[in-house]
């Protein structure tokens, strides 16, 4: 039996200081924390929001079908209740957002990886479904009276994109649906769809042909396999042809067949993305930790060096062909964006805290100190630390300026306990 249980709640313990980290390092943590950021009207709200989201202000989180709820002291220890609404998914939308996630075997196991791809969201927007929040849908009720997002409201918003983080379910039950009972519900309905499936006795020629529909249906797809395959060995008795290294053999096929299983992956469950240059693919390569000599020759067929592919790896595994962007291109900003940038960098400390910065094109320094900050050109700070003379990216990207340098700092911080500890 389905069970569709409108009262469950969970309640998750109040959540550590997050100082040096950012709240959000999954893409729908981020794009939970956008839709607060471009709905709120007031950024110094958002500011004080993740200061007190930082300083461990906010005391355990209620989540259940359409609101969240904590108690959220202000320094001076004065609490308050804090909440903040989603729109629960309508019954009609629910079984939109089911019949397409069990077509989509991948999706359930991504799920219940606690993983939520970008082709489940798509696929359920193409449904008609909206997982996701927009601007305007996150809801701010809060006993302090302020009719906007409120330090409160958005302190709450920053803490549970943290929980985002570890569990996308979460975001589900404020949708309308516990784990229990989603998992129940796909269950009920794939075995539903597999009866109906055994049962089909076949289309009468007329009808078919009347209708239009008279290519007979494509074969099932082969299940799709757990883990790239193995290539052959090539430690064999017999010497090398000549100008061949079997150690980087080696390690291209298996590399190749790791893209291989990606690839097919993205075909059978979510489609193709872009095509990786030839640039690209030597970083994405390297990052797979291949020997030596290998390394060697994709430093020089990269035009990197060795160092310099080095940092290209860190960047690839922060964030892929978009932080090999923002490594390698520096670009003028101007107009509209600059306007913005420069709001979010006065919006994000408060007068005493905020560094002083020294901008050239989309990379701030901060003076005085080996950080510095860039600019993507989606609107989001990634956070570099000079270290030997280079700099070196030093964390993922986010919407938040302060919460990048955060990452910088923390970066900082782990290199030199690094060292103390050799």
């Amino acid at each position: 039996m389905t069970r569709h249980d409108g009262d469950t709640e969970r309640t998750f313990a109040a959540l550590p200081p997050a100082h040096g980290r950012g709240f959000a390092q999954t893409w729908w943590g981020q794009a939970w924390l956008k839709a607060l950021e471009d709905t709120a009207l007031d950024t110094a709200q958002l500011k004080t929001g993740r200061r007190l989201a930082r300083a461990g202000a906010v005391g355990a989180v209620s989540v259940r079908p359409g609101r969240l709820t904590a108690v959220v002291q202000d320094r001076d220890g004065t609490a308050h209740r804090a909440d903040v609404l989603l729109e629960e998914l309508s019954p009609g939308q629910w079984d939109r957002f089911l019949d397409m996630t069990v077509e989509r075997a991948g999706h359930v196991a991504a799920l219940l990886d606690r993983e939520m791809p970008p082709h489940l969201v798509e696929d359920a927007a193409a449904a008609g479904v909206e997982l996701l929040p927009g601007v305007g849908d996150l809801e701010p009720e809060c006993d302090c009276g302020t009719w906007d997002h409120c330090g409160h409201t958005a302190a709450l918003c920053y803490q549970v994109a943290r929980l985002l983080d570890q569990d996308p379910f979460v975001l589900l039950l404020m949708r309308g649906r516990d784990e229990a009972a989603l998992l129940d519900d796909l269950h009920t309905r794939g075995g539903a769809a597999a009866v109906e499936s055994s049962g089909q006795e076949g289309v009468d020629a007329a009808e078919a042909y009347a209708a239009g529909d008279i290519l007979p249906p494509l074969p099932v797809l082969p299940p799709l396999p757990d883990e790239p395959g193995v290539p052959p060995s090539l430690d064999t008795e017999a010497p090398p042809a000549p100008g061949v290294d079997p150690a980087a053999l080696e390690f291209l096929a298996t590399r190749t067949a790791v893209r291989a299983h990606r690839l097919l992956t993205d075909a059978l469950l979510g489609g193709l993305g872009p095509e990786l240059t030839p640039a690209q693919d030597a970083v994405r390569l390297a990052a797979g930790d291949p020997g030596r000599e290998a390394a060697d020759r994709l430093a020089d067929g990269s035009g990197r060096g060795r160092d310099g592919l080095a940092t290209a790896v860190r960047a690839w595994r922060h964030g892929g062909t978009d932080a090999l962007a923002v490594l390698d291109e520096e670009w003028r900003v101007e107009g509209e964006t600059l306007a913005r940038a420069r709001a979010a960098l006065e919006s994000a400390w408060d007068v005493d805290e905020r560094p002083e910065v020294r901008a050239r094109g989309n990379r701030w320094t901060v003076v005085g100190a080996p950080v510095q900050l860039r600019l993507g050109r989606d609107g989001r700070w990634w956070p570099y630390r000079e270290e030997r003379g280079r700099w070196q990216p030093a964390g993922p990207a986010a919407q938040d300026p302060a919460t990048a340098l955060a990452s910088a700092d923390l970066a900082g911080s782990d290199e030199v306990a690094l060292r103390s500890g050799q």
